[in-house]
């Protein structure tokens, strides 16, 4: 292995177990990719990945490589940094990962005003309907619903966040009054799509015995517009009522749910200052913005 540049090249194509993907993080043609990859295992004298029409797979030779080149890479994180040293406002590129819900009512507001006081600072948010993989370094960080337990990862507990049943004042005074969780099964109910729920803390409404939802998105957003629209009931965040007054909440001490976020790291980047300073704020400016908005809720 000629260079570090041989290792970065490697992880991309391990973490996106294909050529484009690698070429779209490393802004490199994927022929190009491949010729490199090609390169490194005729100078390893051994082949890295399977290739087949599905992507690229790690061997044995080089899943034991991944591991080693991590370690490069952490270790040319941490000496950048060093040789920048920590005494200045944060800078570069951080990208995070979050549940949509997060994403769209908590992340935006509050990663502006980070950015405010680190302008050289670049922040990524990833809203995906799933569990942000941290090990292919989808991002940097990870808010979860639930804290994982296996993996080599740090999770660190955010803050708890209250959800209750909403609605439109005109959707209310239109249909059937709602004066105990039995009167749900004549209305139209919002929520998941029930096979995409990945996480069981999302599973809202099994809760409250509804077995049948008339508009379901795997989006969190996508439901919050619907139940803006008029057109049924639904789970909302608190956090989310301040930015909708005409939403409603229904039977809310019936119906008052509490679940967690966390904060998900990938172990190894504890020796990283930058990050474990990012890491910080963010933990302070969700926290105040969480309760912030549920005061105003």
């Amino acid at each position: 292995m000629d260079s570090w540049d041989d290792m970065r090249i490697f992880l991309a194509v391990a973490r996106g177990e294909s050529l484009s993907a690698a070429g779209r993080v490393l802004r490199m043609d994927p022929a190009t990719v491949g010729r490199r990859v090609a390169r490194l295992e005729q100078g390893l004298g051994t082949p890295l990945f399977a290739k087949s029409p599905q992507g690229y797979a790690l061997t044995d030779a080089g899943a034991r490589l991944q591991g080693h080149a991590e370690e490069a890479e952490q270790a040319m994180q941490a000496a950048g940094e060093a040789v920048a040293g920590t005494t200045e406002g944060l800078s570069g590129q951080i990208r995070i990962g979050a549940p949509d819900g997060c994403a769209n009512f908590l992340l935006p507001q509050v990663c502006a005003r980070i950015i405010a006081d680190n302008p050289d600072l670049e922040v990524q948010i990833v809203a995906l309907p799933r569990v942000v993989n941290l090990s292919k370094r989808e991002a940097d960080m990870a808010i979860a619903v639930s804290a994982p337990t296996a993996g080599r990862l740090t999770v660190q507990k955010l803050t708890d966040y209250r959800l209750h049943l909403a609605a439109t004042r005109q959707y209310l005074d239109t249909h059937p009054p709602i004066n105990r969780i039995e009167d749900l099964a004549g209305h139209k109910v919002v929520g998941y799509i029930p096979d995409m729920i990945f996480d069981k803390e999302l599973d809202y409404l099994a809760d409250l015995g509804v077995e049948h939802v008339s508009l379901a998105s795997n989006s969190v957003a996508v439901q919050f517009h619907w139940l803006r629209q008029g057109v049924g009931i639904g789970i909302v965040h608190d956090f989310a009522l301040p930015m909708a007054p005409d939403l409603v909440r229904v039977l809310p001490d019936e119906v008052s749910l509490t679940r967690s976020f966390y904060l998900v790291r990938h172990s190894d980047d504890r020796r990283l200052e930058r990050l474990n300073r990012f890491a910080e704020t963010l933990v302070g400016e969700i926290r105040a913005e969480t309760a912030r908005l549920e005061c105003l809720a």
